[in-house]
């Protein structure tokens, strides 16, 4: 959405850039235990299963801090590609020259946000049931999302230098993240991932509600690969909406790549892995943002599988030495950003770039991005998350004893 050839196509995979991953990145891991068939005596001991259905889990490791970081990457290279190509009124690369060329692949950033995305959902839905998982999506989505979206409203109606603000209706509608299912314009184009986001927790809820184990994600990794490869032969609109087919295998193999990194490496796991990965190739082919930003097909796959090698070599645990704890900061700052960064940040680029240089203007407002998501983490996401966890676990207590 830098130019504005992008802004009218706000929806369109691989122009527009997405969201975010949750924080949680510890999991409790304990060996599985073996139940006896319903028909076995009590007493009688149980045969283990085999290794290729039920592999035992590795033993305990520490966060994995180096996920935290790579969020604030990928969002990053969101940042770049929306302000570095943004609404300067001369060609980036006249201003910025080799940044300009490296911020053409910045809407890949999403991309690798989805990847992410798969990999920490599944491990932080290990061991909760359905309403607890739902708590945790809505605790973390939501506050900050819901001051995003009024901070942009606000600066789209002062300054109406790039567009103003939705009306009040679609405004409004916007803070129930639910407009893409509306058909309704995003207040911020790059809102566009949150729906993917959503429709991916909406899938997985299924193995949550089913209870989360090895043998149940694979399954839903199978069937979900194989229902967003054959759902574009079908007539059934409703269906590819609500698989996402584009960013399927994102998901799917970021999801893979946590049982590798649980279980261990297997043939199946890393089977699941390779096929997303070809088809994510096979489907880079058609983003319009190939021939808008004049990039060719294999230099585009070449960053979307260093993608994949890269979140490959963190489930085979390659990076589990680092221990940097300004890494917390980083992905404590990676939702916020995402979420107020393209509309405020190219309404400032309007107001200001005849007045200020070009190389400040862009470090200054990068810099006064990062300082109000970390306002927003430290005074909006905290406070109101435990807030509303509180709350809401009470609302589903109180439900299920009626």
């Amino acid at each position: 959405m830098t130019t504005q050839t992008e802004q009218t196509a706000k929806a369109t995979p691989g122009v527009s850039t997405p969201a975010v991953e949750p924080r949680v990145l510890t999991v409790k891991r304990a060996a599985p235990v073996a139940t006896p068939p319903a028909h076995a005596p009590t007493a009688a001991p149980v045969e283990p299963a085999p290794a290729a259905e039920a592999p035992a889990a590795r033993p305990a490791t520490p966060r994995l801090l180096v996920l935290d970081g790579l969020r604030l990457a990928a969002a990053l290279m969101v940042v770049a590609h929306h302000l570095v190509r943004g609404p300067w009124g001369v060609e980036p690369g006249t201003l910025f020259g080799p940044l300009a060329a490296v911020a053409s692949y910045g809407w890949l950033g999403v991309n690798l946000f989805f990847l992410i995305s798969g990999f920490v959902i599944c491990l932080s839905s290990w061991g909760r049931g359905l309403g607890e998982f739902t708590v945790s999506r809505v605790v973390r989505l939501f506050p900050a999302y819901w001051l995003g979206v009024v901070l942009t409203t606000v600066v789209l109606a002062a300054w109406p230098r790039l567009r103003g603000p939705l009306p009040a209706p679609e405004s409004l509608v916007n803070l129930t993240m639910l407009q893409s299912g509306l058909g309704v314009t995003d207040q911020d184009w790059s809102y566009w991932s949150l729906g993917a986001e959503l429709r991916f927790y909406l899938l997985f809820a299924i193995v949550v509600w089913l209870g989360v184990t090895c043998r149940r994600v694979v399954y839903f990794c199978a069937v979900w690969t194989l229902v967003a490869v054959f759902s574009t032969t079908w007539d059934q609109r409703w269906i590819d909406n609500m698989i996402v087919p584009e960013f399927a295998p994102y998901f799917v193999a970021g999801v893979a790549l946590f049982l590798v990194h649980r279980f261990g490496s297997n043939l199946l796991l890393w089977g699941l892995v390779g096929v997303n990965w070809l088809i994510a190739l096979y489907r880079l082919q058609g983003y319009p943002a190939l021939e808008h930003f004049h990039l060719s097909w294999w230099s585009v796959a070449a960053v979307v599988t260093g993608c994949f090698a890269l979140l490959a070599a963190i489930a085979l645990g390659a990076f589990q030495a680092v221990s940097w704890r300004w890494l917390t900061v980083a992905g404590a700052l990676t939702y916020p950003l995402y979420l107020i960064h393209q509309a405020i940040g190219q309404t400032l680029i309007l107001a200001l770039r005849e007045r200020v240089p070009h190389w400040l203007l862009l470090a200054g407002i990068v810099a006064l991005m990062l300082g109000v998501s970390w306002l927003i983490h430290r005074w909006v996401e905290r406070p109101l998350g435990s807030r509303l966890k509180r709350s809401l676990t009470t609302s589903l207590a109180a439900v299920r004893r009626d």
